[in-house]
């Protein structure tokens, strides 16, 4: 392990953890400044979720992977996928559910309750992870697709004006995701055993010409699109599993 850089890829977690920081600063500002920074702050969530993929191949890539820089990592994911995510979907949605308790208008702020789940997730899931992983996938929705996807919700909810019944649910249930045991993939796992360099060309040049018909201004279109793609892989792959698992039982 060349010590001497591990200080470059614990610079870029750090990074990650200002990013997230930054998006819960500005998410306690938006209340007055209207639904452009609530897309603001989960930009910056995304922001963060780019440098959380360049550290760890940095570090592989110098030989400068550490056990603090693994702990810097959790502990920049749980903020930045864990904590802003909740923090800005509490402050775009849920601050407005309240119950009476003793007589007293809106006492107990039941919408916090449900704010801390994702936190309470992100955490337990990092955890679980620093005890035990498979290096050929993961054990649950990783949290920066987790916490991007709540991230994002602030463009969708603007111009589809959704329901607060549907993105709430959609809220927990990306949650609870992240610290189930369903199995995700680890698209850099399946780049280096799967695919030959002619095909992660053909990859790099259909995406880049996807990129160009879309166009720019519906980037964000694309990137939750890729999102769910990934989301729902997990769990149709999971329902399989047990149909499988069931007829296996029945015979």
């Amino acid at each position: 392990m060349n010590r001497r850089l591990s200080w470059v890829p614990n610079m870029i977690t750090l990074g990650n953890l200002s990013m997230g920081f930054a998006s819960i600063l500005i998410a306690s500002e938006a209340s007055g400044s209207g639904p452009k920074s609530y897309i603001l702050a989960g930009f910056f969530i995304l922001l963060a979720a780019i440098l959380d993929g360049l550290d760890g191949m940095v570090a592989r890539a110098l030989d400068a992977t550490s056990e603090l820089g693994a702990d810097l990592d959790s502990l920049a994911d749980l903020t930045t996928f864990g904590i802003a995510p909740g923090f800005l979907f509490y402050n775009m949605v849920l601050f407005e559910y309240k119950v009476d308790v003793f007589g007293q208008e809106d006492l107990f702020p039941i919408g916090m309750m449900l704010s801390a789940i994702f936190p309470i997730c992100a955490a337990y899931r990092l955890a679980r992870f620093n005890v035990a992983h498979d290096p050929s996938s993961f054990t649950g929705l990783p949290s920066p697709v987790a916490g991007v996807s709540v991230g994002f919700f602030p463009i969708f909810l603007n111009l589809n004006r959704i329901p607060h019944w549907i993105s709430i649910s959609l809220f927990v249930l990306i949650a609870i995701l992240m610290v189930s045991n369903i199995r995700y993939s680890k698209p850099q796992v399946a780049i280096r055993t799967k695919l030959t360099p002619t095909r992660v060309s053909f990859m790099i040049v259909a995406v880049v010409l996807l990129l160009f018909f879309i166009g720019l201004n519906h980037w964000p279109w694309l990137i939750y699109a890729l999102l769910f793609f990934y989301i729902f892989s997990g769990i149709i792959t999971f329902l399989i599993h047990l149909l499988q698992e069931f007829r296996v039982k029945l015979d």
